[in-house]
């Protein structure tokens, strides 16, 4: 375990995001056993009370299981984790993790469909003024990141009209990956905000009450992106096997 010694103005953050970092890097694997709350305060340079309360937020977050006399062990993030990983996994070490990425666009795709049927179902025209707000706002700049930012107006008016507290705390949870990722993700997302259109034949479905309408112009709306994410992953991988392409 490749550790370093903490700054002790920023101790308890630290020790937990190194820790976390270990187990999610897969320094540790799955059934693994940390060393000791001495050992880990020897080589971080910190209190033993301040691991031990590292410890506890890993435990909380599923990534590891305390044993009372038993040690810690590491726990498999991918059954155990919960979606407040999802920030730490998409990006890597400055890097965007593009299979991440893919399974929260795909995630995406197929929540939305359903939030649109049931924002028609259950909103209505009650909520179509703000959707058509929204996207008369994003039709009105021409930055990507603003436009971005409009586009998640009108979603976070759609849950409202989904009436689902489940999907509102998935959207939450998405939409706090997704905001610190929104210039890195601005030529994905392009093909999607730059589709008005879609976005008004989305707030018309929802006006109408009609929940199919509303699905397939969510899916619609929403598939651009992904394809468009598609089509960049296969261009990266023609590059990488052919080093001469421009």
């Amino acid at each position: 375990m490749a550790l370093k010694r903490i700054d002790r103005r920023t101790v308890p953050d630290e020790v937990f995001d190194q820790l976390v970092d270990t187990v999610l890097d897969g320094e540790l694997e799955p059934g693994a056993t940390l060393p000791a709350e001495r050992q880990l305060a020897e080589a971080l340079g910190v209190s033993r009370p301040t691991v031990r309360e590292a410890l506890q937020r890993l435990a909380h977050t599923g990534l590891v299981e305390v044993r009372q006399g038993g040690g810690t062990t590491v726990r498999d993030f991918r059954r155990f984790g919960g979606l407040d990983m999802l920030p730490r996994l998409i990006f890597r070490h400055g890097e965007l993790d593009h299979a991440v990425l893919r399974s929260i666009l795909e995630t995406r795709e197929a929540m939305g469909r359903e939030i649109a049927g049931l924002a028609a179902e259950r909103g209505g025209e009650a909520i179509v003024p703000a959707l058509r707000e929204a996207v008369d706002q994003l039709v009105a700049h021409d930055d990507p990141i603003t436009q971005q930012r409009f586009a998640l107006i009108f979603w976070d008016h759609l849950v409202d009209a989904a009436d689902s507290i489940v999907y509102r705390l998935m959207f939450n949870n998405l939409r706090a990956v997704y905001e610190p990722a929104m210039a890195a993700l601005a030529s994905v997302m392009a093909a999607e905000v730059g589709h008005a259109e879609r976005y008004r034949a989305l707030a018309d479905a929802v006006a109408a009450g009609d929940a199919p309408a509303a699905r397939t112009a969510a899916t619609e709306l929403l598939s651009l992106a992904t394809t468009e994410f598609t089509t960049f992953i296969r261009r990266l991988q023609e590059a990488h096997h052919d080093p001469d392409q421009p």
